[in-house]
């Protein structure tokens, strides 16, 4: 068999009760690529220390599990890559659900040596108002800066390692801090990053709906979110309190 071309990168802590949901979107996309190009992808979920069934419901679904024990967003995305056997990289979390058409779009402008990378920007339908507002915030910053969250980030292989994949020192935005560095890369190559304004991923909004709308303002706000990005015990709550 050939070796994938493509490998799909999910980062998951105690997802047990939400791989069924949003996995078979990204095996649907995968699926939809596979037989447009002819070739083969991967999916892997990297196990981040579950205490639920997380690896087993992954690995039912047709998923390659591996392990993570080190409780930090940035290793844990690290480990999956190095697990990787595809020439590109897609990155997405455990609880977004993928258009169909995602990785074709991904996978079609990563092999148009065009870009290094890119990102499909998420589309958070929280049901509070004060919610919605933060999120209408994030994403209008973003796009001035013309930076992504890791909820749908993509990437060639080659280009991840140049960069030595995310940071393991930081506890909170390295995906908008890897994200940054990979523009800067592709600027001095000539093939800039690409936002694929045409499709949305649709993250979960299990945070948003469950938490205080004051609770998301505190710990999201511009000031907040640059605070203390290597103390894993100031994030403590994004990681142990993490809502299921």
């Amino acid at each position: 068999m050939s070796a994938p071309d493509v490998s799909v990168v999910i980062p998951a802590y105690n997802e047990a009760d939400y791989l069924p949901q949003y996995l078979p979107t990204v095996f649907k996309s995968l699926q939809l690529w596979e037989e447009t190009s002819g070739k083969r992808g991967e999916v892997i979920v990297v196990d981040n220390a579950s205490i639920d069934a997380t690896a087993q419901v992954a690995t039912g679904m047709g998923a390659v599990v591996v392990r993570e024990r080190r409780r930090n967003i940035g290793q844990v995305r690290n480990t999956g890559a190095a697990a990787a056997l595809g020439r590109f990289l897609f990155f997405v979390d455990a609880d977004v659900a993928l258009p169909a058409e995602a990785i074709s779009a991904a996978v079609g402008l990563l092999s148009s040596s065009r870009c290094v990378g890119g990102a499909i920007p998420p589309r958070y339908t929280p049901k509070r108002w004060g919610a919605r507002l933060l999120c209408w915030y994030w994403d209008a910053y973003r796009r001035r800066i013309r930076g992504a969250q890791g909820v749908a980030q993509f990437c060639t292989a080659e280009a991840f390692a140049t960069l030595s994949g995310y940071r393991t020192d930081l506890f909170m935005s390295e995906d908008v801090e890897f994200f940054s560095r990979l523009r800067d890369l592709g600027d001095r190559r000539g093939e800039p990053v690409v936002l694929v304004d045409d499709l949305r991923v649709e993250p979960s909004t299990r945070r948003y709906d469950q938490w205080p709308t004051w609770r998301m303002w505190w710990w999201q706000n511009p000031v907040t979110a640059r605070l203390r990005l290597r103390s894993a015990s100031f994030w403590r709550h994004w990681y142990e309190t993490t809502v299921r």
